[in-house]
């Protein structure tokens, strides 16, 4: 057992050693075995650096010859793990314990007289002090003695104060100091150029980067005495090294000005150091104080992403789509469970639709008083694959069937008029049909059957089970038995007394969306021909094999041969085989066991080639002229270097958009790499900033085993710039989507509290998934951790 002793006026909460695990005496980890009161005698100390815990102090008390209660004046022991079980009582006896500090002392527990073995407690402390012979040498490897002394216990109280305020550690925080200052100076060109909002931020950004380019791994130990954690201090690294020198020049002044007796030494004088550092508090005209640099931080935050209520630092964004034209309270229960941004896609829809978003979203924002901010992200160059044209108008409707094939439950199919909105909130029915004619399906009563020949010809039904009043007319629910293919044009008719009866006619199926199904070891043709029709996607003109088209030059110009290529988000993953003006040839190295689909406008990524886009392409600038005048944010995508902050900053200021804010996705592995140099560009306007978090890119661009630590560095990057940060992509993926979260899905959403605002994507159970992302971030939720408080035992102190 490794003995940990401390003198007694010092209690766990003052212990300054470096990475000390001491705790109060109450808790489990440490027992007190002994505590005599004041002494009058001489004490030995003997200090011994040890390697998990640091510098410690053996204190022995030394009386009169004859006297048999020699005794450690203080010490307390570091329980084993088996010793739990007898946690109310010491965990060895006295003479146990100091055999085994000779054990440390001497290397093998035996004293200079080798003759006899001590015994008693008595002969234990005078072999310990034997061993160290007032010079004491450790045999042990695993111990190493810094001194030796035999002093009265008010010098070795000194002592230890002023061994664990190292005068070396104050020269070293002075050096790390002119480093960082120096390396200020070295971009003060650079720093000139920023807006004054953004000065103190873009200076902490320089001081970070300094930091981190200093190995200090073995110094922060030493600076944890005092209280200073480098790896805590990125908003405000300046301010924090100022305060620690001044902690450590007032401990050293105090070491120097004499013997300080009870409660004055310790922490205590750490304590009384930082009470009398007012002027850092209050700050100067130079320099920003750690208080002034958190508020600078959160003014940021609220003028990019709006001020929040209710004590919570996380905003919730929520990328929409066409679907909230389709419902029309989707937005309002978006917005009541607790959504303050929603984010629009420009890649996606057009003008119109994208007006009717917004339109919905302030009108639902006033009527429930929340507000709610826009962001519209520009498309920018992203490569993605080709329109594969548009399949056949058909919809299929199946009941549900057991083992045998026997129906157990008929598909439930809503009908409605066209335009009429979708079906009630409390209704999920497998299917929604639109019919033309509205005044014919007023006479439809509960209880008809309505006919129909589906897409193969087979006569199926539909029986009508419900009947609703909805907002434009009326809505039935009909249940099928059979599998039946819905097609537009389809006629629905019922049996009357003189023959068929026209209900109506189908209208509105959307078309089946075409796709190729790749396996591994497949040829997949990537052609410059945007006119790929149905039949030519199972053929290549190199090889056999399926075929997609992408629209974009950039990508026939960068790649080579061997290079990696991956498709959607990285489901596929493939190997350039060949290369050509028109085609490009891959073999896929990467797919689900029974293919994976590709479909239209799916991603493609080329982490290994050189490819060079323009910072914005001309349907950006065409959407940038419909943002300026509708959202509140707009959305770079795919940022690479300060030319593509450049060219936004020189459109922004052709538009006179001072206001407007900027978020800078982060999904490349160039942008990643030129974070800083993005961020002191955007920082030269004087528009609200923020970067956000694409994992869906930046895992395939970086590789899924760092993006860990790429989005860690990221956080820590604006956190000392001062810049706002949105965790993006997958979050509460399988919630959203299916309405249950996984367990990893929750801790990556803890993990994201950290950050400015968490974004959810869109699904059929978007607004279940704010509810439930708003009660993890305001720590609502019903069930909560509920810890006993550790009351020690009643014989804990002897």
């Amino acid at each position: 057992m490794t003995p940990c002793l401390l003198p007694r006026h010092f209690t766990a909460h003052q212990c300054s050693l470096p990475n000390h695990d001491c705790q109060r005496a109450d808790t489990p980890a440490f027992t007190i075995i002994k505590s005599s009161g004041a002494s009058q005698y001489l004490t030995s100390g003997l200090f011994v650096r040890l390697p998990k815990y640091g510098i410690h102090l053996i204190q022995l008390e030394v009386r009169p010859k004859g006297n048999s209660n020699r005794r450690p004046v203080t010490y307390a022991s570091r329980k084993r793990k088996d010793e739990s079980a007898r946690s109310s009582s010491n965990p060895e006896t006295e003479d146990e314990l100091l055999k085994s500090i000779l054990l440390n002392v001497s290397g093998n527990g035996n004293s200079a007289r080798e003759s006899s073995e001590p015994t008693t407690g008595e002969e234990l402390i005078e072999s310990i002090l034997l061993a160290s012979g007032g010079n004491l040498t450790a045999k042990n490897s695993d111990v190493e003695v810094a001194a030796s002394d035999v002093r009265s216990e008010e010098n070795l109280i000194q002592d230890v104060l002023e061994s664990s305020v190292d005068q070396g550690a104050l020269e070293k925080l002075k050096a790390v100091q002119l480093h960082i200052l120096a390396l200020e100076q070295w971009n003060a060109s650079r720093l000139k150029l920023c807006h004054r909002d953004y000065l103190a931020g873009a200076a902490n950004l320089v001081h970070y980067l300094a930091l981190k380019c200093l190995d200090i791994s073995e110094f922060k130990k030493e600076l944890y005495s005092i209280g200073l954690n480098l790896e805590t201090v990125n908003s405000h690294v300046l301010a924090s090294i100022t305060l620690g020198i001044h902690i450590l020049e007032h401990l050293e002044s105090k070491s120097q000005s004499g013997p300080q007796k009870g409660n004055s030494v310790g922490l205590n004088a750490a304590s009384s150091s930082i009470s009398s550092l007012g002027h850092l508090k209050q700050g100067n005209n130079h320099e920003p104080t750690i208080i002034t640099m958190r508020n600078k931080t959160a003014s940021h935050h609220e003028s990019l992403l709006g001020k929040l209520k209710d004590g919570r630092t996380t905003r919730i964004m929520v990328t929409v789509g066409e679907e909230i034209i389709e419902n029309e309270t989707l937005i309002s229960d978006i917005i009541q469970a607790g959504a303050t941004i929603v984010r629009i896609n420009c890649a996606h829809g057009e003008s119109s639709v994208w007006s009717e978003i917004i339109r919905r979203v302030k009108r639902s924002s006033q009527m429930l008083e929340r507000p709610c901010w826009i962001l519209m992200d520009l498309a920018g160059p992203k490569l993605r694959t080709g329109f594969l044209g548009t399949g056949p108008s058909v919809m299929k409707i199946s009941p549900k069937k057991d083992a045998r094939g026997n129906v157990i439950l008929p598909a439930e199919v809503w009908l409605s008029h066209k335009g009429s909105g979708p079906p009630p909130a409390h209704l999920s029915p497998n299917a929604v049909l639109s019919i033309d004619d509205y005044k014919v399906l007023k006479m439809v009563e509960v209880g008809n059957v309505l006919r129909f020949r589906d897409a193969r010809g087979k006569l199926r039904t539909l029986k009508v089970t419900k009947k609703f009043p909805i907002f434009a007319g009326i809505g039935c629910v009909a249940e099928c038995s059979r599998v039946a293919y819905m097609e537009s044009g389809t006629v629905l008719y019922m049996k009357g007394n003189k023959g068929k009866l026209l209900v109506g006619r189908v209208v509105d199926i959307p078309g089946v969306e075409q796709f190729v199904r790749v396996r591994v070891g497949d040829s997949l043709i990537i052609s410059r021909d945007p006119c790929v029709t149905p039949e030519s996607l199972s053929k290549g003109s190199i090889s056999d094999g399926p075929r997609i088209t992408c629209p974009s030059s950039h990508l026939f110009d960068s790649v080579k041969p061997g290079e990696p290529i991956a498709f959607d988000d990285g489901k596929i993953w493939g190997v350039i085989q060949g290369t050509s003006n028109s085609e490009i040839v891959v073999s896929i190295t990467h797919a689900s066991p029974k293919g994976s689909k590709l479909g239209s406008e799916k991603s493609i990524n080329i982490p290994k080639s050189d490819v060079r886009f323009e910072g914005l392409t001309s349907k950006d600038l065409k959407d940038l002229d419909f943002v300026a005048s509708h959202a509140d944010m707009v959305g770079i995508s795919f940022v690479r270097d300060v030319c593509d902050v450049a060219v936004v900053k020189k459109e922004l200021e052709k538009r006179k958009l001072h206001n407007l804010g900027i978020v800078l996705k982060i999904e490349t592995q160039s942008g990643f790499e030129n974070l800083p140099f993005l961020l002191l560009q955007a920082m030269q306007s004087p528009n609200p900033l923020g970067i956000m978090i694409a994992r869906g890119d930046l895992a395939v661009e970086c590789g899924w085993e760092a993006l860990a630590d790429v989005q860690e560095e990221i956080m820590s990057i604006c956190g000392a710039a001062q810049i706002p940060v949105i965790w993006a992509t997958q979050v509460l993926e399988s919630l959203v989507k299916f309405g249950q979260p996984t367990r990893a899905e929750i801790t990556d959403v803890a993990c994201g509290k950290r950050a400015s605002c968490i974004m959810l994507n869109k699904g059929k159970y978007i607004a279940e998934a704010v509810a439930a992302l708003d009660s993890i971030l305001t720590n609502s939720s019903r069930i909560k951790t509920k810890l006993k408080p550790l009351v020690p035992s009643s014989n804990i102190y002897q």
